[in-house]
């Protein structure tokens, strides 16, 4: 009997040494791989569609916000909801700045023309834009995304002076990169624009086999803004997430930046 409860000691800490092992090979909290889902600029739409789809399912997203189109004030109580629900409100500056004077960038007014700024123009909006977030969230710990992309002003890299403020800082370079090999403040995007849901599995079949980072661009969802997915596309993907939670890890950024910075602090 003292044989037979020997073996199935043994056998009960090899089973368990394997699941612990395997559990060590999946870098996001057991998972294979992280996705979070951002929406840009706080349209009416992310309101209308986005949110009800996401919440249908359960899963968190990071909403980008700007208030350029002047639409904040009547969008209060829905972003406040949205927060107490377990989505991140992220900046994305009060007034969405981007480098004119280029093709493709014809929407860029003069007195928005991130050529126009200083430094401290630029920094001040975004604070600004902190503390209109803070007053609807009431929280102080969130991440950032440039508007276009853009992260300078002139030849200086404005985040620089801001990396108290945030935790992270979304770019739109399209890579998956590895949990040791993210810059927390140019992390990655990849932009939906007319893609099909097979296409952004694909993005996510990817980064599982990566064990990476993936993060998502969007802007309108069925509408509400020139670079578009369809409501359809955006379900299937959300679905294909919610069919594989056992593998993915689908969080808001701000808690995926928290993750990866402790996790490369504890890096030699």
């Amino acid at each position: 009997m003292t044989c037979l409860k020997t073996i199935a000691a043994l056998l009960l800490f090899t089973c368990l040494t394997t699941i612990t092992a395997a559990q060590n090979n999946q870098p996001w909290k057991g998972k294979k791989c992280a996705v979070v889902l951002t929406y840009d600029d706080g349209l009416d739409i992310d309101i209308v569609n986005v949110l009800p789809a996401l919440d249908s399912l359960g899963l968190k997203g990071t909403f980008y916000i700007a208030n350029y189109q002047g639409r904040l004030q009547s969008q209060l109580p829905a972003w406040r909801k949205a927060a107490a629900n377990g989505h991140e409100l992220g900046n994305h500056t009060l007034f969405h700045p981007c480098e004119g004077g280029r093709a493709g960038r014809e929407f860029v007014t003069a007195d928005y023309d991130l050529n126009n700024y200083s430094m401290r123009r630029i920094t001040n909006e975004i604070k600004a834009m902190n503390a209109v977030l803070s007053a609807i969230d009431g929280k102080t710990n969130r991440t950032f995304a440039f508007p276009c992309g853009d992260n300078k002003v002139h030849d200086t890299a404005y985040i620089d002076s801001l990396r108290n403020d945030f935790t992270g800082a979304r770019g739109v370079v399209g890579t998956i990169p590895a949990i040791d090999k993210i810059d927390l403040y140019n992390l990655p995007g990849y932009g939906a624009v007319n893609n099909s849901g097979e296409s952004m599995i694909e993005w996510v079949k990817e980064a599982q086999a990566k064990q990476g980072l993936l993060v998502i661009i969007f802007h309108g969802v069925g509408g509400g803004h020139d670079l578009n997915v369809s409501l359809s596309a955006h379900s299937q993907l959300l679905h294909y997430l919610k069919q594989h939670e056992k593998d993915i890890w689908i969080a808001p950024m701000v808690d995926v930046a928290s993750f990866v910075r402790d996790n490369q602090k504890k890096r030699p």
